[in-house]
């Protein structure tokens, strides 16, 4: 009985092991003198899976998919958005500067950025992490408090150290000093250190209300009108995303909560 559980045991491990690389991570690749050594598919495999585990994606967006992004010929703004997606994750590395995706709640604007680190990883196996505007400054803001186990260095590395991060949801936070100093600290540091981030807003892009001028009829539009991303980060910042990102407008399309195009929900 023993012998017989030991046999079930040793098939089962044999079982595990890659046909291709026989568990050495590395396949043969070319013939005669031509003939070298490439990761096995089986370990590009087991990285991206480990990359998607790390990449912070919320459980509300995981199955969220550049190919299940739906459009409609309603709106011509998604299929643009779309096909402006897919072509970034096709020629990154070649090309990397990041994207912003610009419109009201509900457009899909976070879909896409997932869409395209989740391409990112399981088809080029580059590092990428998301993170919520809101949820990350609450987390550094909660990292000085003493019974709190991680400082706020620890919560930004993977905001710093990814090759690609998308920041969801820019600006939705009240733009106190503070919240200026940290937006300005993030993504300087990601700037300098040339690492590509795609950022998503509910804010026209504009400068901010000090640029009106101080006329009645400025003074007008600054009580009148909504607030731009300018007045939400600071004109310094808008500049530097400029630099950085290449804009998608949704503003045409309307929000899509709780709605959907044909059987499938689009967001």
């Amino acid at each position: 009985m023993v012998k017989s559980m030991s046999v079930d045991v040793n098939q089962l491990e044999t079982a595990k092991i890659c046909p291709e690389c026989q568990g050495s991570g590395w396949r043969t690749v070319g013939v005669g003198i031509k003939q070298g050594v490439a990761r096995c598919e089986c370990q590009l495999r087991a990285r991206a899976e480990r990359l998607l585990q790390n990449a912070g994606i919320p459980p509300r967006y995981k199955t969220c998919t550049l190919e299940n992004y739906r459009t409609d010929p309603c709106f011509q703004n998604l299929a643009h958005a779309k096909a402006k997606a897919q072509s970034f994750v096709e020629q990154y590395p070649i090309d990397k500067t990041g994207l912003i995706f610009v419109g009201r709640a509900g457009a899909g604007k976070t879909h896409l950025a997932i869409g395209i680190i989740r391409e990112l990883i399981l088809t080029k196996g580059i590092a990428c992490y998301f993170c919520g505007f809101q949820e990350l400054l609450e987390k550094i803001k909660n990292s000085y408090d003493p019974s709190v186990q991680m400082t706020s260095l620890e919560i930004l590395r993977p905001v710093f150290e990814s090759e690609v991060v998308v920041l969801d949801d820019l600006g939705a936070v009240i733009p106190s000093g503070w919240v200026k100093d940290t937006i300005s600290f993030i993504l300087n540091k990601r700037y300098e250190g040339e690492r590509t981030t795609v950022l998503t807003t509910n804010f026209h892009d504009g400068p901010p209300a000090a640029s009106d001028t101080d006329t009645p009829d400025g003074r007008a539009r600054r009580v009148n009108r909504e607030q731009t991303l300018g007045d939400r980060i600071g004109e310094r910042m808008r500049d530097r995303v400029h630099e950085m990102c290449r804009m998608i407008s949704l503003w045409e399309v309307p929000s899509f909560r709780g709605r959907s195009l044909g059987s499938d929900p689009l967001r």
